[in-house]
């Protein structure tokens, strides 16, 4: 079966549409859609079933895989990461919304494939589709950035390519128009220091 193609709009998602993509979501599927950065595979973070096919998609074992969790906005942070000083909070306050990702020490409530993990990713994209989307599943999503086949280009930006490619694999694929190319700056705040992991669209100089 093919994956339903939802066309959004970023300025004013139209609620009947994304409430499609949400049900996809809430049954367990995988979408693909949009962030402030590239173009993301996602699922519910609370369904096993779906995070294990998204780890499988990504070629990885899901005990190993590093998926960040995006968040309608920074008060869903303290569903999977512990509770923050006061430093880090600012800094989380001035960069979010935004395209960063934030390793962040993991709380207690971690779904059970990522329990034991010591850190987590936190993203709160500066895009309304991508937090309308958490904020209506009421949960964070589980993310991976949705890399081409291509050997010389990384990420795919053109719905049309994305549909043709994905869409015998996934359920959901949000049309947002053309995408970004430039992943998201990822920074860790679980250590005393923050260290910047990987410099990408957002501005380091948030540190």
């Amino acid at each position: 079966m093919k994956a339903q193609r939802v066309r959004l709009y970023e300025d004013n998602p139209n609620p009947k549409q994304l409430g499609q993509v949400v049900d996809a979501l809430k049954q367990g599927g995988l979408i693909i859609y949009p962030t402030d950065t590239v173009y993301a595979l996602g699922c519910d973070s609370q369904n096993a079933k779906a995070l294990q096919q998204l780890a499988k998609l990504k070629g990885v074992s899901l005990e190993k895989a590093y998926f960040s969790f995006v968040c309608a906005d920074l008060s869903d942070l303290s569903i999977y990461a512990k509770q923050l000083d006061g430093a880090t909070f600012r800094i989380l306050k001035r960069a979010l919304p935004g395209p960063y990702t934030f390793i962040l020490p993991s709380a207690k409530a971690l779904p059970a494939p990522f329990n034991k993990k010591k850190t987590v990713g936190i993203r709160v994209p500066q895009n309304n589709i991508a937090r309308a989307l958490a904020a209506a599943l009421g949960r964070p999503i589980a993310t991976a950035s949705l890399h081409d086949q291509d050997e010389i280009i990384d990420y795919t930006t053109d719905p049309d390519d994305i549909f043709e490619d994905w869409n015998l694999r996934v359920n959901a694929i949000v049309d947002a128009g053309i995408g970004g190319l430039v992943p998201s700056t990822v920074i860790d705040l679980s250590q005393d220091e923050p260290i910047v992991i990987r410099e990408g669209l957002g501005d380091v100089g948030v540190v």
